[in-house]
């Protein structure tokens, strides 16, 4: 049962949530008018976008069948399990190394890098607390709402640098990629790395240069492959010497509450996005629309 603080938190409006959060993070209220810097755009999106691809998208199952459909599985890196009950992950049949994650959340993994050394009852604990929560009313994002709760065991990405894979994040705006964000050592903020799509460093401008991936042309094309007909998406990707792999897409990073590195890089990315018409983001919005402006034969 919810407590009365639960239930007075659960009843706020997630539009005033969120525009509280912008204030808070931003110092101003966002211009949800006419949205102009990338993260206004975001928040655009959070509130009035409700096409049924980005649910798909943000649903770490439901993705896979996109990305195989348009990359092929061969970009997947490889599932082991999918299940409702943490209690039956079969770790004796599980390699030494694997990635343990939910479906209906962002953030949220447990690394595995030796199988034997692990609390299995822990993790499973863990697994089984990721079930019993709602990254919706975490968030506030609509995306995460009507995901089913599922957790995925699948394959850990080794890419030679070190305990986890670098991430390598592209903003693709209709079908062109205009930044790469490079993640070293995977949601360690502090080892983060702009570039561009020629590999030219951008921010930060001290620091150690992160080494050109050795598939960039292939992840650069598989990036466009994968959101060529959307307004914006983040793709992540993973590069081992041996080929490219598939992490996630996301629809809204940061849930419009990120800091660039990079002073005017908000508004810079902005001015790619092309919002869609209203008519589009909400499927019984357009129906009237479209039914109210129809002209006679």
């Amino acid at each position: 049962m919810l407590s009365i603080k639960e239930r007075v938190k659960k009843s706020i409006p997630s539009w005033l949530i969120l525009i509280r959060r912008y204030r808070k993070v931003h110092g101003v209220f966002p211009n949800l008018v006419r949205p102009a810097t990338f993260n206004e755009k975001t928040l655009y999106r959070i509130l009035f976008d409700r096409r049924t691809v980005l649910r798909q998208l943000a649903d770490k199952a439901a993705v896979r069948s996109y990305v195989a459909l348009r990359l092929g599985p061969q970009a997947l890196p490889e599932l082991y399990y999918l299940t409702t009950r943490p209690d039956t992950i079969p770790f004796d049949r599980l390699p030494d190394r694997f990635v343990v994650k939910p479906t209906h959340g962002c953030g949220w993994f447990q690394i595995v890098t030796d199988k034997s050394a692990i609390d299995r009852d822990a993790l499973v604990g863990i697994c089984t607390g990721w079930l019993n929560q709602s990254y919706y009313d975490i968030s506030r994002e609509w995306v995460y709402k009507e995901i089913k709760p599922q957790i995925m065991v699948q394959e850990f990405i080794d890419d030679g640098g070190g305990p986890v894979p670098t991430d390598y994040r592209l903003f693709v705006f209709e079908g062109t990629v205009e930044l790469i964000e490079v993640n070293v050592g995977h949601l360690t903020r502090g080892r983060v790395r702009l570039y561009t799509p020629a590999w030219e460093k951008l921010a930060p401008k001290s620091g150690d240069d992160v080494p050109r991936p050795a598939h960039l042309t292939e992840m650069i094309a598989a990036a466009v492959t994968l959101c060529g007909e959307l307004d914006f998406v983040r793709v992540d990707f993973f590069d081992t010497p041996e080929k490219l792999y598939f992490g996630e897409l996301t629809t809204s990073p940061e849930c419009a509450m990120g800091r660039f590195l990079l002073e005017g890089l908000d508004r810079s990315l902005g001015r790619h996005w092309n919002l869609p018409h209203f008519t589009t983001l909400r499927p019984a919005l357009r129906l009237r629309y479209v039914s109210q402006n129809r002209r006679p034969v």
